[in-house]
Formats: structure tokens, sequence, C-alpha cells
């Protein structure tokens, strides 16, 4: 490590944020689609009103009846990510900002990836390994038993199942196949006119009602998630490292650039997320 500092400033890096933060949170999905809350310590504790203090009519000089909330918390703790890029020296030597950038790039993809797999893949075996996401939420979730395929009338009803919680959603997510399927559907029988519209720079629109729905490889197949991002949260531990090496690939001529960060999710009110599956 002992070429580190002096190669991060020759490539003009100061500090982790600007070359593997900020990219990660443009390059995930997931960090894009939650409230991403930042923090410097272990563990971070999202305070939560399960019972809401009670109001009721009351006669004029008559006694106003005492209730009170009641509160706990969803404990959040951050899992480590890493991610290790390796580059040739000529390019580590190169001073240009586009070097910065390549690097940057190659490591935010890496890490985003990671991050999206966690949050919309198969719940981890391990959560003191990796932090559980939508799949790990089970049934406290609230479930559409219905092809997200089909058409729009399980995501319709996806909306109103929140709405009814007081909950607007602001995004779908859905799988690959399921999206294709969907891009293909019209707005009648015999019109080929795409029913999610077809913008004039953007291509095909892809929103229900005004919400967004977005596409992701980790989300399982035959699956598609509502997202509140106010009830979802994506916390960033500050403590993100960036060690650079010459030594480890001395043969090779190369350079090993490793970026860690530490990532957990929290589920402030998890059946105000919206599953649709078809049973089994």
């Amino acid at each position: 490590m002992a070429n580190s500092s002096t190669l991060k400033s020759y490539l003009g890096i100061s500090e982790a944020g600007p070359l593997i933060v900020q990219p990660v949170e443009r390059e995930s999905l997931a960090l894009r689609l939650t409230t991403v809350v930042h923090t410097g310590g272990g563990t971070f504790r999202f305070p939560r009103i399960t019972t809401d203090p009670s109001a009721a009519w009351i006669a004029e000089n008559a006694e106003i009846t005492v209730s009170e909330a009641t509160a706990d918390e969803v404990p959040v703790i951050p899992k480590k990510v890493a991610g290790l890029s390796i580059i040739s020296n000529e390019l580590a030597n190169d001073t240009s900002p586009e070097a910065a950038g390549v690097i940057g790039d190659g490591l935010a993809r890496d890490i985003a990836r990671r991050v999206d797999q966690a949050f919309f893949g198969t719940a981890p075996a391990n959560t003191n390994v990796q932090p559980g996401g939508l799949e790990y939420l089970g049934t406290t979730v609230e479930n559409i038993d219905a092809d997200p395929s089909a058409g729009i009338a399980a995501y319709i009803d996806a909306l109103a199942a929140a709405e009814a919680l007081g909950v607007t959603l602001s995004a779908f997510v859905t799988d690959p196949t399921t999206a294709r399927a969907l891009a293909k559907l019209t707005t009648g029988t015999g019109s080929n006119l795409p029913l999610f519209g077809v913008g004039a720079t953007n291509g095909i629109e892809r929103n229900v009602l005004g919400v967004p729905l977005h596409v992701s490889p980790y989300v399982l197949p035959g699956t598609a998630w509502g997202i509140p991002s106010d009830r979802v949260f994506a916390v960033l531990r500050d403590d993100v490292s960036l060690d650079i090496d010459k030594s480890v690939f001395f043969t090779k001529d190369q350079t090993a650039i490793r970026g860690i960060m530490r990532v957990g999710f929290g589920f402030v009110q998890p059946e105000a997320v919206i599953k649709i599956k078809a049973a089994a």
C-alpha cells in the first residue's frame, strides 16, 4: 500500500466519494428508488410509530381523553460490499480526468450490481454477511396474486392497496421478461399502439398511471414490486475506503484498486411494499 496515497494524488483522487459513492448511487437502481441515508455509526435506527394517538370529538368544557402513541424502531446494520478493479499501469499513469473516470465507472458498476442483487434478488442465507432485501420481507409485504405480465390490472390493484394504507407508490420494478411482455401489449384488439405509449424522444414510456416502471435483471422471474420511496431506506456508512496497490500484480504491470462500502436496507412499513406475483 506504499504507493496508495501517491497514486491517488497522481490520479487526482482526493477522496473515495466522487470515485465510488456518487457513481454507485447513480448506477444502482435500488439506491435510486429508495431514500438514501448516510451514517457514521455501525447501526442506524429508524423510529417507527406503530399506533397513533387517538383523537375524538369532545364536548365543550369536557375533559380530553389522554392517549399515547406506541413506537418502536427498525435497526439497520450496513454490510460490507467490495469491488476490485484491475487496470494497466499505463492507464494508472495517465493523469487525465478520463483515467480516473474509467476507474470509477468500473468500481461503481461492480458494487452497484451487488447492491441491486441484494435488494431485488433471492433472500440471503446469512444476513450477517448480506443485507436482506425485498424477498427477505416474506409475508410481511402486501401480495397481489396475479401475473404481472398479463396487463396493468394488477398494478392498479397494487396502487389501490398502497393507497388504502395512506401510502403512494413511487415506482414499480420488474424483471426483463415481464417488461418485454408488457411492452408488447396494445391498447385494444386490432391495435398496434403500445399500451405504454410511445414518446417522441424516449421510445416506450414505461409507467402505470403515471408511476414509472423500471426493469432489473435481479428481480426474480414473474415478479413485480411496488415501492414507496418514503418507506424504504438504503443506509450507507461514511467509512468508504479506496485502496490502490501496484505490488500485487507487479509481474503483469497492473494496478489493483479496491473500493469498500457498507450498505443496509431499512423497511419502516413493510406492508406498504407491494409484491405482484401469481401463486405457484
